[in-house]
């Protein structure tokens, strides 16, 4: 009980050393805030797929303070405003997986997903190859997120 109550930040986490490097199309950070950041999943659902993360390493939402909280939602927002500018999608996933057992790949560190949709998106690649198809690469992706972002 004691290794899951005091989990501590590590060097191993892929948000913890995010929030380290510089931002650009290496980290894919697309935007910092005071509590949480923006960040694109190197692995994406759909092109757009961002991940909303806050800064407190830790597995719990009820962890968070307040604050942290109140600006993973804004964030979240946020993001949403800015992926229906960048692509029009025609409905979004917005949600968290909290624990291993509920399907966190990085169970660790809490996080929300932020994912565009559009009716027919997914196909029968990522059934029968094991593979995602998506229109645009990675760096493209972050260069449109971040440019929307700051304006």
């Amino acid at each position: 009980m004691n290794y899951i109550m005091n989990h501590e930040r590590t060097a191993d986490c892929i948000f913890c050393k995010a929030m380290h490097e510089t931002d650009g199309p290496e980290n894919l950070v697309v935007y910092r805030g005071k509590d949480a950041f923006v960040i694109l999943n190197r692995y994406p659902y759909t092109s757009g797929h961002v991940m909303v993360v806050p800064y407190l390493h830790t597995p719990c939402l009820e962890a968070l303070p307040v604050d942290a909280r109140a600006e993973l939602m804004e964030l979240s927002n946020q993001a949403i405003t800015v992926l229906r500018q960048i692509y029009g999608p025609e409905g979004f996933n917005l949600g968290a997986n909290l624990g291993a057992a509920a399907g966190a790949g990085i169970a660790d560190h809490l996080h929300l997903h932020v994912v565009p949709r559009w009716r027919g998106d997914t196909n029968f690649m990522a059934t029968v190859a094991h593979a995602r198809v998506l229109p645009e690469s990675l760096e493209d992706t972050y260069g449109r997120i971040s440019s929307a972002w700051k304006q």
